[in-house]
């Protein structure tokens, strides 16, 4: 497998799954600005969309979007226990809370990267952010992860998107126990060796 990434991005959170299950996978990173891959192509020609995440298979061909990633990773090992079994109610819950992570902190904070967003709109923008992870704030108190007392696929997404707050000006300190969730997912093995090999790779 081919996972392209560029680096602090979502495709973070599909890296440390692979991680967590131990697959071989080659990290093939990609600068968004031109789209040109680290092995000297067009990223273009490998997602149309033109944005990471993005899973090439052994058998050819490639998954993009990153819940749909990241639960086709887990489901090849389900013994690791990273997502519910398909079918399970759990599983729906699993995707409930994907999609809010995508829809809500993921495309929400996304134009906080603009640094022409008008100040007045930028304040739009953090208000309902911080709403959201007032919500999460409150989730998070009765139990460690998401779904319950176990890491899984989703821990990983949120993770990655937490990790920008600092680009936005933003201290996550001021949610205690989202800090203490994202330290938890910051000190995993697996967590700990995909920020290094991102950091550690080089420029396109």
């Amino acid at each position: 497998m081919k996972l392209y990434f560029a680096p602090m991005a979502c495709s973070l959170a599909p890296h440390i799954i692979l991680r967590e299950l131990g697959r071989s996978f080659e990290l093939i990173r990609v600068n968004n600005q031109t789209k040109r891959t680290a092995e000297g192509g067009s990223f273009l020609d490998i997602n149309s969309k033109g944005y990471v995440a993005a899973l090439t298979l052994d058998n050819g061909e490639t998954l993009t979007e990153g819940p749909a990633i990241l639960q086709y990773l887990a489901d090849l090992q389900p013994e690791a226990g990273l997502a519910p079994a398909n079918g399970s109610w759990q599983r729906i819950r699993l995707q409930e809370m994907l999609n809010f992570i995508a829809t809500e902190l993921h495309s929400g904070s996304a134009p906080l990267f603009r640094a022409d967003l008008p100040e007045t709109v930028r304040q739009i923008f953090r208000e309902k952010l911080f709403k959201r992870l007032d919500w999460l704030e409150t989730r998070l108190e009765t139990q460690p992860y998401l779904l319950g007392h176990d890491f899984g696929v989703a821990d990983a997404y949120l993770f990655a998107i937490l990790g920008w707050l600092p680009r936005f000006d933003i201290a996550l300190a001021r949610w205690p126990t989202l800090d203490a969730f994202f330290q938890t997912v910051a000190a995993r093995p697996a967590a700990r060796a995909a920020l290094l090999a991102e950091d550690s790779s080089a420029p396109v």
